[in-house]
């Protein structure tokens, strides 16, 4: 059922670290969302659980490559993991899960989160 004004928030179970979702970038959320493009998802678990936003970096088929870009297989393609491009976003913008990071991936991103934001 949905709240009239209140677009309905497909993200209403547990979303986990190095999930992909469908993410919402339209100005305004609704239940017809046009502009959507694949995110991973970045914060922390425990973030996750406890905030009404999560932290995503875009998954791109990009040709530019750069160090904050990490490579991956993703749905038969080449993509990336663009962790120079991170940002929050509402839950309610989790329009669907596509699936999630295989682990060297995951975990080449969780080095690369530390070594960026390292003193």
């Amino acid at each position: 059922m949905v709240t009239a004004g209140k677009p309905k928030n497909q993200a209403k179970g547990a979303v986990k670290r190095f999930e992909v979702y469908l993410i919402n970038l339209d100005e305004a959320v609704s239940n017809d969302p046009r502009n959507t493009r694949p995110g991973v998802v970045i914060s922390p678990d425990e973030m996750n659980r406890n905030l009404e936003y999560v932290l995503i970096a875009p998954l791109a088929s990009t040709k530019a490559r750069y160090p904050t870009r990490i490579p991956t297989e993703f749905l038969n393609e080449q993509r990336f993991v663009i962790l120079d491009q991170i940002r929050a976003v509402d839950r309610s913008r989790l329009v669907k899960r596509i699936g999630e990071l295989d682990a060297k991936p995951a975990a080449d991103a969780l080095d690369l989160l530390s070594e960026m934001f390292a003193e």
